[in-house]
């Protein structure tokens, strides 16, 4: 009876306390999602980026600016895909432990190609690979983050923050890679739970698995058929599948292709056949439009790499793949 007493006016003696689960900063809708699958119920991540935003275009707002200050820790793609983050994550956030997904080891990054095949296969992301979990990726990604605060670029400079397609999470298993890293990241920064992060990274890797199976047994029958897509952010997604090379309109994500060009997709659509064509969330619908008027290549449902305004939480991830992969494979399908 005593001990129940003392038990209610909270005098028995306390063991150790257990740590707070680190607050978690992200940048991007995409980036919350994975880590937020691995954080399960034990925290909510704090996104940096509003939903339907461009993760190239952001103005960081005072709240952002607290919710840096107050982290325990950053993951973030990288200044190649949020340049305006660079500045923050040194400065403001300077003593916040970070993880910089693009950094991991292991994760295939590949260039911004205009849909040419810059040796892939030395990868193991040649077409039609099926590269499994057994496979080693090249990890030779010197960054180019010279990208200053002048972000409005051209086709002539191609892209301003460097030249790495930052829109690694469309190979699936870098997502895979990725998922266990921030597990890693978490267990450290929060011994306590570590257990939970690593098995929550180990349900969400299975996910991704089965997403990917399912997705590649979608695309494989049309695996040769080409299409247009509205900028060169495909790449990873076409190479992990065994796709074609999208054939991008513009080479930029905020670039705005030139006359000169536009008649150069117009006759790469004519000579290879394009079936296809997908506008992009957020982009000019009538630029798709403008080369491929006039010709036989079919409108596909518009693509969201980057999440656009479908809804934000930790099954994001598996809906942008899947939607991706059903829009291609329904339009070339036809």
């Amino acid at each position: 009876m005593m001990r129940m007493i003392l038990s209610a006016l909270g005098l028995l003696a306390a063991g150790p306390a257990l740590a707070e689960p680190p607050q978690v900063v992200v940048d991007t809708p995409v980036t919350a999602s994975l880590v937020q699958q691995v954080m399960g119920d034990l925290g909510q991540v704090q996104v940096l980026l509003p939903k339907g935003a461009s993760a190239h275009h952001h103005q960081m707002r005072p709240s952002d600016a607290r919710g840096l200050q107050e982290a325990g820790l950053l993951v973030w793609t990288g200044p190649e895909l949020t340049p305006w983050l660079d500045r923050a994550a040194s400065s403001v956030a300077g003593d916040v432990a970070q993880l910089r997904l693009l950094e991991v080891p292991g994760t295939y990054l590949r260039g911004y190609d205009d849909g040419h095949d810059h040796g892939h296969e030395e990868h193991g992301h040649g077409h039609g690979s099926g590269h499994g979990d057994d496979h080693a990726h090249d990890h030779d990604h010197a960054h180019d983050h010279a990208h200053g605060d002048d972000h409005a670029h051209d086709d002539d400079d191609h892209h301003a923050h460097g030249d790495v397609d930052p829109h690694a999470w469309l190979d699936p298993e870098n997502a895979r890679l990725w998922i266990a890293a921030i597990a890693e990241t978490l267990a450290e920064a929060d011994p306590d739970n570590a257990a939970a992060y690593r098995q929550n990274a180990e349900t969400a890797g299975e996910g991704i698995l089965r997403l990917e199976e399912g997705l590649r047994a979608q695309l494989q029958p049309h695996a040769g058929g080409s299409f247009v897509v509205f900028h060169d952010a495909y790449g990873y997604f076409t190479d992990h599948f065994g796709l074609q090379p999208a054939i991008a309109v513009s080479l930029g994500d905020a670039s705005t292709p030139s006359a000169a060009r536009l008649n150069e997709i117009r006759a790469r659509i004519a000579q290879s056949g394009a079936l296809c064509a997908f506008p992009e969330y957020g982009s000019d619908p009538k630029l798709v439009q403008a080369v491929t008027e006039g010709s036989t290549v079919r409108a596909g449902r518009e693509l969201m790499p980057e999440g656009g305004d479908l809804e934000p939480g930790p099954g994001l991830y598996a809906q942008i793949l899947g939607e991706m992969g059903g829009a291609i494979a329904d339009c070339l399908s036809q």
